[in-house]
């Protein structure tokens, strides 16, 4: 059991899938957006399902059309679906009756304002939010020393909005960020294997001991 919600992102094989599902993560995430690196096919999705049990499956999309993602989220029975950063208001509102995940990017500029102002106006059509770091590469040491954003404006942030922080993550790092900001839960990636049913998960392993219940 783990103290916060997991979502395992881009998977794209059944090595990771099986290891995320067996640490008990919310959701597992497949790209289903054409041309990204990390896409996969629907026959791919739907043969990892019939592995992994107790998950929540995710398509992620970036610049899909409404008609796309419910073609999609219907053919593969997804259990939610993550949509970009300029997916509109308007889009995700013709998405009614399939939880949302809405992705934002963090940058340079970002302010508590401007996320505030998003946050608000797609809380009632999400089911939480992918607040990504990764993409622009910002750490944990860059919110701390106030150059985007800051502690205390991520904490306040995090109690209103159901928050998955997408970042740089390693174990000793990740207990801090939990203590100090509860989000909702965090976002890891999944990864190429080293070969076919191999792969080594050390990293992530110490992350997952680091967030683990023992009972």
């Amino acid at each position: 059991m783990l103290n916060t919600k997991v979502k395992a992102s881009s998977i794209t094989n059944l090595t990771d899938a099986r290891y995320f599902a067996a640490w008990e993560v919310e959701w597992l995430g497949f790209t289903l957006e054409v041309g990204n690196e990390f896409s996969v096919s629907s026959h791919l999705v739907n043969a990892i399902k019939a592995w992994v049990d107790g998950v929540k499956i995710v398509g992620e999309f970036g610049l899909a059309t409404p008609s796309e993602i419910k073609i999609a989220a219907e053919s593969m029975n997804l259990d939610a679906v993550q949509v970009g950063m300029f997916t509109s208001l308007n889009e995700v509102k013709a998405l009614k009756g399939i939880p949302i995940l809405k992705e934002i990017i963090v940058d340079r500029h970002t302010s508590k304002d401007s996320l505030e102002e998003i946050l608000d106006a797609f809380e009632p059509y999400s089911e939480a939010f992918i607040l990504n770091f990764d993409k622009n590469q910002i750490n944990f040491d860059q919110v701390e020393k106030e150059e985007i954003l800051s502690i205390s404006a991520l904490q306040a942030l995090c109690k209103t909005y159901p928050i998955i922080l997408s970042m740089n993550f390693n174990s000793n790092i990740l207990v801090e960020i939990l203590e100090k900001m509860n989000p909702l839960g965090i976002n890891i990636r999944g990864g190429e294997e080293e070969k076919v049913g191999f792969k080594s998960f050390d990293e992530l392993d110490e992350i997952f001991e680091a967030i683990e219940i023992l009972v």
